[in-house]
């Protein structure tokens, strides 16, 4: 495809547009991708939806836990309608031209839904933290009021840590290549194309995930070791179990995401040889977490799962365990 060019005021060459070539390597059939990823982008939406729906009519869920639970599944709608709709538009109507200011905008949202999660679930582990090593003192500690406050600090922290972000992107210059191998404008996707040095970019791009993704994972795990050694000097072993049982969906959520970024980042180092495995990872990452959070949730949590039922009806004489 020939690059779009205008011409700068310093009488250099800038290009106009993007261009997502989508899953590199499979171009000729990439479009055979299209039903299982709107599967799963109509799923996480659904998903999702009934989560906030059913929290939001039952009132026996206005608790601490299930707020979170419900800002996690606003923060997952956002990141899988972030990526999905431009996908799908590309492997279906082959709709792969992109602005720069669109694409800037999109690795910003990107960017910041996905650290927006990770704070997330380091809130719920802090919460569970409380609630299984303090439970006489949970009750005046993780208040409403502390839901909305350290909710609005993560989306501060996350809103303003990213902005360097695409402004470091939008700072480059892009003089010849518009041609992307992904379907989303990730960072270091499009700062690959530009002209002049990218140093800073990669540094912050780095420095980024270690600070934000890298000490939430630490603090969560740092969390669930002291969960796990409050827990073990119970005397009771039905106290144990019910112990576990009230954080055993989160962890397995948390160990789900944080071992797909790594296996993500780690991939990367393979994608010059398999250029296909860290973009499919990469989109499977930001679809997948959002579909199967609140299955995990529904599957394993009582609470919710009664909610779901009176919110179809079919439980008004369910009683809870």
């Amino acid at each position: 495809m020939d690059t779009t060019l205008t011409i700068t005021n310093g009488s250099r060459f800038q290009v106009s547009e993007f261009v997502l070539m989508g899953f590199p390597g499979i171009h000729s059939w990439q479009h055979w991708l299209s039903l299982p990823l709107a599967l799963l982008y109509l799923l996480a939406l659904g998903a999702n939806l009934l989560i906030l729906i059913t929290i939001h009519h039952e009132s026996t869920l206005h608790q601490p836990m299930y707020y979170f639970l419900g800002i996690l599944a606003v923060v997952d709608i956002g990141l899988a309608t972030t990526i999905m709709p431009k996908i799908l538009a590309i492997l279906w109507f082959n709709a792969k031209t992109i602005s720069l200011s669109e694409c800037f905008t999109q690795m910003y949202a990107i960017n910041t839904f996905m650290s927006m999660e990770s704070g997330i679930f380091l809130c719920m582990a802090v919460d569970r933290y409380v609630a299984i090593c303090y439970p006489l003192q949970y009750p005046s500690i993780v208040t409403e009021t502390f839901v909305v406050k350290v909710t609005l600090s993560m989306m501060l922290r996350n809103g303003l840590l990213v902005i360097p972000v695409p402004v470091l992107a939008a700072q480059r210059h892009y003089c010849s290549r518009n041609e992307i191998d992904h379907c989303l404008c990730s960072n270091l996707g499009v700062t690959s194309l530009a002209c002049d040095d990218i140093t800073i970019n990669r540094f912050y791009h780095l420095a980024l995930a270690w600070f934000m993704v890298g000490s939430d994972m630490g603090l969560v795990f740092a969390s669930y070791m002291l969960i796990i050694h409050s827990v073990l000097r119970l005397n009771s072993a039905e106290a144990t179990s019910k112990a576990l049982s009230t954080c055993s969906s989160h962890l397995t959520l948390i160990l789900f995401f944080y071992t797909a970024i790594i296996v993500v980042s780690v991939t990367h180092l393979a994608g010059r040889r398999f250029p296909i495995i860290p973009v499919l990872l990469n989109v499977l990452h930001s679809v997948i977490p959002p579909a199967l959070n609140p299955m995990v949730y529904a599957l394993r949590t009582q609470e919710l799962r009664v909610g779901f039922q009176r919110l179809f009806g079919l439980g008004e004489n369910t009683s809870r365990k």
